[in-house]
């Protein structure tokens, strides 16, 4: 048995238990705590750490797989893991030492990791209001406030840029201080349930081991960010093929100018379907073909310097922001497309199929696709390469 048909198996039934109940926890915006505590037990933490420190090993194109897989159950899962997936990857593309040794396993073992990196406000593009200081006793403190903290509010860890003596850096915060508070204020429209609300650090503690240099992360970092949104991109795709099949399966009534006596048998309902079909297939590919290159550009870290790294690198970037701008446009698309072939019963509200296209929209509205897609232009043009680390602010007037 493949390592990933092993981790397959035993997620199978946590995944079974998530598909479920997916649609109640929407309709009642209850975050999934137990499911992702479910994930956790099962390993879903740990799925890309190196066997030896207690992991899986999957490669990239296999965890992608799995993301797909659980996105279409619930598109809010996969993202809630993305910051402990970031925080993994940067573990794994470090250099050999004991704190990476310890990390490794002790997230192997089902410590998960959230994500605070953003800000709001009026503060300068880049700048952080996030400081790690000294206090007077010698320990350090951290203290901020960010928002669009995916994954914090179920995590034991919050993973958040700062600065410190002037230094961007990256600090590990535990969550379960007197200094942290973790806010579910998120109002986004759709993918209500990540989490992605405000996390606030008040004098919070932090050893001096778990502060770094934000340019020693690991190069390929918002290529692995964008490739877990194209994997929930996917995963909607491919719910909504499936919801919109079981609904037309199950559908007796027809229209009078319809062009069949059931409205399974009807080619131009059966057109749609196919189309729908169609975008959840190319979305897989597209992802699939996103991680072989982040696959790639992890082989490499080691040498993270050299050509060959850095040329990696910015083909895993440009493949991330290639699929980004085509699912960005597809996967919307067809989760309205679906309600083509439902008629007006496809939006009550006890079916919740408009939550497809907000899930998707929601998603596709991180790092705008037409930023992305000028700069995939100028490479095509010019051969240019952007700095592929981006920054929220208010800009000096020119």
């Amino acid at each position: 048995m493949s390592a990933l048909e092993s981790a397959r198996e035993r997620l199978q039934p946590v995944f079974e238990r998530i598909g479920a109940t997916s649609l109640e926890r929407e309709q009642s915006r209850t975050l999934p705590t137990e499911a992702v505590r479910d994930l956790r037990d099962a390993g879903f933490g740990r799925l890309r750490i190196p066997v030896e420190f207690g992991g899986d090993g999957l490669s990239w194109p296999d965890f992608a797989e799995l993301l797909i897989e659980l996105a279409a159950l619930d598109s809010n899962l996969p993202q809630i893991f993305r910051g402990h997936i970031a925080y993994v990857e940067d573990l794994i593309a470090a250099a050999p030492g004991p704190r990476r040794e310890r990390w490794l396993r002790r997230l192997a073992a089902g410590d998960l990791v959230g994500n605070a990196w953003s800000e709001v406000g009026s503060g300068a593009i880049g700048a952080s209001g996030t400081v790690v200081s000294e206090a007077g006793d010698g320990s350090l403190r951290v203290d901020g406030r960010k928002f669009y903290t995916t994954g914090s509010i179920f995590a034991d860890w919050i993973d958040a840029t700062a600065t410190k003596d002037g230094t961007d850096v990256t600090v590990l915060i535990p969550r379960h201080q007197e200094g942290v508070t973790v806010l579910d204020d998120w109002d986004g429209f759709g993918q209500p349930l990540t989490g992605t609300g405000t996390a606030i650090f008040e004098s919070a503690e932090v050893s001096a081991e778990d502060v770094a240099p934000f340019a020693d992360r690991f190069r390929y970092q918002t290529a692995v960010y964008q490739l877990v949104l194209v994997s929930v991109l996917a995963g909607i795709a491919a719910a909504v093929e499936r919801d919109v099949a079981e609904q037309i399966r199950a559908r007796t009534r027809v229209y009078s100018h319809g062009t069949a006596a059931r409205t399974h048998e009807d080619p131009q309902i059966l057109q749609i379907v196919g189309e729908l079909s169609a975008v959840a297939a190319v979305a897989r590919a597209s992802v699939l073909e996103v991680a072989r290159a982040v696959e790639r550009a992890a082989a490499l870290a080691d040498d993270r310097d050299s050509a060959d790294a850095i040329d990696a690198v910015v083909e895993a970037e440009f493949a991330s922001a290639q699929s980004q701008v085509v699912l960005t446009d597809l996967v919307p698309r067809a989760a309205t497309r679906l309600f083509d072939t439902l008629g007006a019963s496809a939006i009550s509200g006890s079916k919740s199929l408009d939550r497809h296209w907000r899930n998707a929209r929601a998603v596709a509205s991180h790092n705008p696709w037409i930023f992305k897609a000028r700069q995939l232009g100028d490479r095509a043009v010019t051969g240019a390469v952007p700095d592929f680390i981006w920054a929220v602010g208010v800009a000096a007037p020119k």
